[in-house]
């Protein structure tokens, strides 16, 4: 075989450009101890908090520095903790731990350290995001006063949600807390926001669920679903919430509107508080640390609407915490509880009845209030809430068996329908012009005459006959956002032609 002396002087003149006469310093540590996904490394004497590790178990499992002590590190592990040994060495990496972010992350599902998990090959894109950043100043923000529409009547009328709020999600098990989420984010369809949802601590079976039900409806084209199962390491479930956020905050930064949700805080938590009992912190009340209060709130600071000069863009957080037998003050609740803008609260006795959501309007509340609704609800919605609550205290009443006046009765029966109006099916937003037409019929008297059991029926026909026949009226009310003379008269109008018709129909019935 003979070489030719020009590739020869070539491939030289390449390497001698190439040289760099830099040595590749790296930290090396030795660990020392190893068990439950915790590892104690010794010679990574200038490790940052924070910082990414990588284990030479041939894997290249990765670990962040979680602990900083006198003579050694605590480090969690991300991936198998049974492949790493004592007296394994341990290189430190210099950066902080990140995830990729960017418009190539939407439609995908992936892990707490931002590696695809869905089966859809790799995430081309540059762009990557430190997992814990600094939430934006006072300066920076500006007041919540764009409506997030979450497409559920009981919620958009009585404690409304913001571009940029914090708005709890609290209720025991099993009591829908999830199906509110994901209407919400079934609803931003067309709305252009970009949502992120974090499954924590949850079944696989259950994950799995919930994204079939965002691509069945369309949803995972502006959605991004980031995982951390009840089987994975409890370092990344710690984790998924801040790489949520982070992947949210890219396209907040860009001007863009997005909706994190957390689901959910609790089991977060319990992670968290296992992280810190294997790593000797000294555990508070309930056995957490404490600074739980700090790894929640440094969290959902992150949320907020920028002001114009930051680019206007929002993160609306719908954190979920799990409470046990309605006990609303226990820690992490009321933890939460304090920190964000209001909350929804879910009973299970209101479930189990039937009424679904089971949204409990006397402690649900809005910090926010009509400076996130559109002027037509704020109007039909006023009194809403205050006659839904004198409507329980009747209920009570009537219960014990006394004879009642007659304008009681009428209030009583009212209230019955009221309730029937707010029940919604899951998986079914309303579009908030649709929302108005319904409780503006309610509030005004009309579905007095219907049975109880007739009101969704009554609903949905009369939905099909302003779109049929009286679009007019819908498409103004669309367009002004408020319920002036023309659009009061128009509608008042449309309601007398279908009350009359449906009137006609029950009576042949």
């Amino acid at each position: 075989m003979k070489f030719k002396a020009d590739e020869v002087t070539s491939i030289l003149q390449a390497e001698i450009d190439q040289y760099r006469s830099q040595l590749d310093v790296a930290e090396i540590g030795t660990v020392l101890e190893v068990g439950d996904g915790i590892a104690r490394v010794y010679g990574l004497s200038n490790a940052m908090a924070g910082e990414m590790l990588e284990f030479d178990d041939g894997k290249q499992t990765r670990g962040v520095v979680f602990n900083l002590e006198e003579s050694s590190v605590g480090a969690v592990v991300f991936g198998n903790a049974l492949d790493i040994k004592e007296g394994m060495t341990v290189r430190a990496l210099g950066t902080l731990l990140e995830v990729p972010v960017g418009d190539a992350m939407i439609g995908r599902v992936v892990n707490a350290i931002g590696e695809p998990v869905d089966g859809k090959g790799p995430i081309h894109t540059t762009e990557r995001r430190a997992i814990e950043s600094p939430a934006p100043g006072i300066a920076d923000r500006q007041p919540v006063k764009v409506p997030l529409q979450t497409g559920i009547k009981a919620i958009d009328a009585m404690t409304p949600v913001g571009r940029g709020q914090r708005e709890l999600i609290i209720g025991d098990r099993k009591t829908g807390k999830t199906t509110i989420a994901i209407d919400t984010i079934l609803n931003q369809r067309d709305q252009n926001v970009i949502c992120v949802y974090v499954a924590v601590g949850q079944r696989e079976s259950s994950i799995a669920e919930t994204i079939a039900v965002l691509e069945k409806h369309g949803a995972m084209d502006y959605t991004i679903v980031v995982v951390a199962g009840s089987s994975d390491p409890a370092p990344l479930q710690y984790y998924a919430p801040y790489a949520g956020a982070s992947i949210a905050e890219f396209f907040m930064y860009n001007g863009r509107d997005t909706l994190c949700v957390y689901d959910d805080l609790s089991k977060q938590a319990a992670a968290y508080r296992q992280l810190s009992l294997l790593l000797r912190r000294p555990p508070g009340r309930e056995a957490y640390p404490g600074d739980i209060f700090y790894c929640h709130s440094r969290l959902l600071e992150r949320a907020a609407k920028l002001s114009n000069a930051k680019g206007g863009g929002s993160m609306t957080a719908l954190p979920i915490v799990e409470t046990l037998e309605g006990e609303v003050s226990a820690y992490i609740p009321t933890n939460v509880i304090s920190i964000t803008d209001g909350q929804i609260y879910l009973v299970p006795d209101l479930f189990y009845s039937g009424v679904r959501p089971a949204i409990d309007v006397g402690i649900s509340v809005s910090r926010v209030g009509g400076n996130a609704q559109i002027p037509a609800m704020k109007k039909i919605a006023g009194s809403l809430r205050l006659d839904l609550a004198a409507f329980r205290e009747l209920e009570a009443f009537a219960q014990l068996g006394t004879e009642l006046d007659k304008a009681t009765q009428l209030q009583l029966d009212r209230g019955y329908r009221m309730v029937e109006v707010l029940k919604q099916p899951q998986y079914q937003p309303k579009h908030v012009a649709d929302q108005v037409l319904i409780i503006f019929a309610g509030s005004k008297g009309y579905l007095d005459k219907v049975e109880p059991n007739n009101v969704a029926r009554w609903e949905s026909e009369f939905l099909k006959f302003i779109k049929d026949e009286r679009a007019e009226v819908r498409d103004l009310l669309v367009k002004e956002k408020k319920i002036s003379d023309e659009v009061d008269q128009k509608l008042t109008a449309a309601l007398e032609a279908f009350s009359s018709r449906w009137n006609a129909t029950s009576k042949t019935k």
